[in-house]
């Protein structure tokens, strides 16, 4: 089987609905696939129409019945609301053997009514008809490629439009004037991604509890340049909490070496030696975690290149957001962390914590422009992979 490259479109109603941590995890654990890329769009007419426009391909009338009730959703559902609020819809691509009927199958067929959940239009969708067989309501959950011509070509149209029509949507939410909006940006860590499963989406549905709103989504490679900048205020507090272990355990252990008791300056003195050194070396782990590479073993030529590890940025907006996506998280600690956090449920220690979270909308800001969230990598991967074919 080739590798390929294919898509899912969650939709308004399914975005607007929290259920995107789930439908999240059944891509992400069914499929066995990468997720290479994903981009927040606010389709305009004209993209929406050139989308519609290609769906209505198949021969048998059954399935060309269903793409027809699909196209029509699209035209009705993916463009902006009469009164001008924009509707986000959320693209993600992914990459593997066989990527387009992986997808095909787990997002399921628009005209089954089950209820087991088999499929993702299993659990999130509907599809109701009247005696005559009139479709009276119809919800697809998500949209994916039926071949993969049709993935090639839906792809290039949406990385086209990537730029004007997607990226920080910043105002696709109304609120009440006296709203008091902020932004804070959560990552979701290189441990979700060692292997395809359903930690990521897992991580996103509780963060759903915040009754937040996604604006953006972007796939991040960290760099070692990005996670040193990113990491840089760690580096100072490290340091200066580790001088107090670093003499207590220097002298624990060096007293029986030279059979003599050392004073409180002695410790300390051994605090302010050793307490900087141990916590860079903690802080270099940090920066490895999420970049892939030690900063002290990083050639310089690769020091602004993508990274070997994984995180998924995703940027909230809402009313006291920093507030409610930290109580969510969790403390540092997962041990610490009170039940029913993402740290206590995922996390395993310190540093293996499941996600970051900014702790304040001035670092929110600072923590966007290092890892340059609003940066069209969705576009780049997209134009560079079907180069190649």
């Amino acid at each position: 089987m080739a590798v390929e490259l294919s898509y899912v479109l969650l939709t308004p109603y399914s975005i607007r609905k929290s259920r995107t941590g789930g439908i999240v995890s059944r891509l992400l654990s069914r499929t066995g696939l990468e997720l290479v890329a994903a981009r927040m769009f606010s389709p305009s007419a004209e993209l929406v129409e050139k989308y519609a426009a290609g769906m209505v391909t198949d021969p048998d009338p059954t399935h060309r019945a269903a793409q027809e009730t699909i196209r029509k959703y699209v035209l009705t559902h993916f463009s902006a609301k009469a009164a001008g609020t924009k509707r986000r819809v959320l693209m993600l691509v992914f990459r593997g053997e066989d990527a387009v009927k992986k997808l095909r199958e787990v997002a399921g067929h628009i005209l089954n009514e089950r209820t087991s959940g088999e499929t993702i239009r299993d659990t999130f969708g509907d599809y109701i008809t009247d005696k005559e067989g009139r479709v009276i309501y119809f919800e697809p959950a998500v949209l994916t490629a039926p071949d993969a011509a049709s993935a090639r070509a839906d792809l290039k149209l949406w990385a086209e439009y990537s730029d004007s029509n997607g990226g920080l949507l910043e105002k696709a939410i109304d609120y009440p004037p006296t709203a008091s909006v902020q932004k804070t940006l959560v990552l979701i860590k290189p441990d979700n991604f060692r292997f395809p499963n359903a930690r990521p989406g897992g991580v996103i549905d509780l963060f759903s509890r915040t009754g937040l709103y996604i604006i953006a989504c972007k796939v991040l490679h960290m760099s070692v340049a990005q996670a040193e900048e990113f990491y840089g205020p760690v580096l100072a507090v490290l340091q200066d909490k580790l001088r107090g272990r670093a003499g207590e355990v220097a002298k624990k252990a060096l007293e029986p070496i030279f059979e003599m008791t050392f004073t409180h300056e002695v410790e300390k003195a051994f605090g302010e030696i050793l307490g900087p050194i141990n916590g860079r070396e903690n802080w270099e782990g940090i920066v490895e975690f999420m970049s892939g590479r030690r900063p002290s073993e990083c050639p310089a030529d690769l020091r602004n290149q993508p990274g070997t590890e994984k995180c998924l940025a995703l940027i909230y907006q809402g009313e006291d957001a920093v507030r409610k996506i930290r109580e969510v998280l969790g403390p540092t600690d997962p041990s610490k962390a009170p039940v029913g956090t993402i740290r206590r449920e995922f996390g395993q220690t310190i540093m293996v914590n499941a996600a970051h979270a900014s702790d304040a909308p001035e670092n929110a800001q600072r923590e966007m422009s290092i890892i340059r969230i609003e940066e069209n990598n969705f576009r780049t991967l997209i134009e560079a992979s079907l180069a190649k074919k």
